[in-house]
């Protein structure tokens, strides 16, 4: 959950790490170093933000033209200037920027100590760093069989890029569990946890495998694996451009990120919707669907925001397919035992396609033979690679460490499947299936004309923005809208804010409600809606405080309802792609106005790359 950038070449390697840094601080932030190669060595970090960096390195040497940055997100020691990356190995041989986790690392340190090495730092890649200055000293080999060697002896994740001192001009990458890509340019290299830093300067890149190791240098680059096999490099095109990594006219990514979703999700099905809007193509399953149709169960398994979507999906999948559905958290499902067929299917969504827990998760499911899906955002992502199949959301770079535009595509990329399968099964009418493709093609006109309410909902925040807790109610396919707009008041503003299905509120929560407590409530038209209105009456007579979000037209919810934002009316199997927007942008604008960090909440990082 760290952000690596590196540089080979004969540019000076100063302003693109920095820069680099900049674009992958939403991986990481409390935290940031480089290390420059030149006649000398020199390393500047801190603890803080890149801007804390830039003030380190003000009127330094910065010259050279091989270097290594890095932006921390703590695991092992807190945040501070020595538990800053890069690591310097105990003789000054060996120095390294890691992203993952070393599980074996206390046992590893324990034997070196026993060798005379000594610490400097809490870190497990300062482990890391001495281990391979050890093996490089005691064996008499190259810095490259050195790293190899020390990896055989790790247990856990790694994306790491090495420099040896005694081996100038060229860099050491690696790759286990733990996303890292090199771009490949004239004479020169980049390496970076992401394609964002490399863009730039080029759109050839090549993703690391599993236990990939590649020496880059000015000269060129080899690949090969930690049993130096050779391998051959697959290059590939890059789908980003520099507009897309830009703030525009916004403040911050999250903001953009939400005005975005009528494209994201637009791009989401072009292409996949025929122009006469009767049928859906999806052309990253085709060679599955024979498997598709014959599945007895589908399980979904996803982590965070991709979790939500993936409840979502439990209730288009049930309704259109009539197939048994079970969503899990990742993170849990893998320490399981679970009964998993040959005959199940299961999706794995995961925006980046990095995350750990999921991959985990999908890696076990192999094991049982099951087909395996994947949703997720990024091109040449793990995900993409580790499962049968799958559909890509193409919602562009998302860059605000709280999901948006993540979700909605997420869930249009479900429907779809949803849609698609159903009607492949027969358990989906023809004329209700174009019925609901054109409904969803409505969808982004749709999130425009809530877009521009957005004073509206503005004026709400402003009322509620200096609360401590919150409560936000949902039924049916809308509860986990609830449980997402309660996650984005949590990331953002720091609030605490629970989500429920409306009618649990009187098993407990019901407790809670008093003058103060703001509680947002999903109260659209739909076949719950008389049940909403019952529920919210319990609220008011506990004189609780409801903000409603309703559809266009309602007079009667203005009666009841202390705020009602309006959305336009909708298929209610599309109503959660609607009725989240109100909820992202109240949580925007309550915690900037609280003046919190939208874009890098405290103690979050955007791909959770470890447990």
């Amino acid at each position: 959950m760290c952000g690596i950038v590196a540089y080979v070449g004969e540019r000076t390697a100063y302003p693109i790490l920095i820069k680099g840094l900049q674009r992958l601080e939403y991986r990481g932030y409390d935290s940031a170093g480089i290390a420059l190669f030149n006649d000398s060595t020199n390393i500047y970090k801190c603890k803080g933000n890149v801007k804390d960096l830039q003030k380190t390195t003000k009127n330094k040497d910065i010259s050279g033209s091989i270097g290594m940055g890095h932006t921390r997100w703590a695991t092992h020691g807190e945040p501070s200037d020595a538990n800053a990356h890069p690591h310097q190995s105990m003789n000054g041989k060996f120095y390294i920027v890691h992203n993952g986790i070393i599980e074996n690392y206390a046992h590893l340190k324990k034997e070196l100590k026993n060798r005379g090495y000594l610490f400097k730092s809490e870190t497990d890649t300062e482990v890391l760093a001495n281990l391979i200055e050890n093996i490089y000293l005691e064996q008499q080999v190259s810095a490259e069989l050195a790293v190899r060697l020390a990896l055989t002896k790790v247990v856990g994740a790694y994306g790491l890029v090495v420099a040896c001192i005694e081996e100038p001009g060229k860099l050491i990458a690696a790759r286990k569990g733990s996303p890292l890509v090199i771009g490949v340019g004239e004479n020169e290299y980049f390496l970076a946890s992401d394609a964002m830093p490399i863009i730039e300067y080029t759109d050839r890149v090549l993703y690391l495998n599993d236990e990939d190791v590649a020496i880059v240098s000015s000269g060129g680059m080899e690949l090969k694996d930690l049993y130096n096999d050779a391998k051959t490099p697959e290059i590939k095109t890059a789908n980003l451009s520099i507009d897309s990594i830009n703030k525009g006219d916004f403040k911050h990514y999250m903001h953009k990120e939400i005005h975005e979703q009528a494209t994201s999700i637009t791009d989401t099905f072009r292409g996949r919707i025929s122009m006469d809007q009767s049928k859906i193509f999806l052309g990253g399953i085709l060679d599955v669907i024979p498997k598709l149709l014959e599945a007895k169960r589908i399980m979904i398994i996803a982590c965070g925001t991709s979790w939500h979507a993936a409840l979502v999906g439990e209730y288009l999948f049930e309704e259109y397919t009539r197939m048994p559905v079970e969503v899990e958290y990742a993170s849990e499902f893998r320490y399981r035992n679970p009964i998993i067929n040959e005959d199940d299917l299961v999706i794995a969504i995961s925006q980046s396609g990095e995350t750990a827990d999921t991959l985990a998760a999908v890696r076990m499911v192999k094991n049982y033979g099951a087909t395996i899906l994947g949703i997720c955002n990024v091109a040449g992502s793990s995900l993409s690679r580790e499962t049968d199949a799958g559909v890509y959301t193409h919602a562009g770079i998302e860059i605000g460490v709280a999901s948006t535009k993540a979700f909605t595509s997420q869930i249009t990329a479900l429907a779809m499947m949803a849609f698609f399968m159903g009607y492949k099964r027969r358990t989906l009418l023809e004329d209700k299936y174009k019925t609901l493709i054109r409904e969803l093609t409505r969808i982004p006109e749709m999130i425009t004309e809530i877009l521009k309410n957005e004073e509206r909902i503005k004026e709400i925040a402003a009322v509620y923005k200096d609360v401590s807790n919150a409560l936000y109610l949902g039924r049916g396919i809308l509860f986990p809208v609830a449980l997402e707009g309660a996650l984005k008041l949590k990331e953002v503003s720091y609030i605490h804010a629970e989500g429920y299905p409306a009618a649990e509120m009187k098993h407990g929560p019901i407790a809670l409600i008093d003058g103060t407590l703001p509680v947002f409530v999903l109260a659209i038209n739909n076949t719950l809606y008389k049940k909403m209105i019952s529920n919210i009456q319990e609220v008011k007579a506990r004189k609780g405080k409801v903000i409603a979000i309703a559809t266009k037209g309602n007079e009667e919810i203005y009666k009841i309802a202390d705020h009602v934002i309006e959305i336009p009316a909708c298929h209610e199997a599309l109503s959660p792609l609607l009725t989240v927007v109100p909820f992202q942008l109240l949580s925007y604008h309550i915690a900037v106005m609280r003046g919190c960090n939208v874009d890098q909440p405290r103690n979050l990082a955007k791909s959770v790359t470890v447990e």
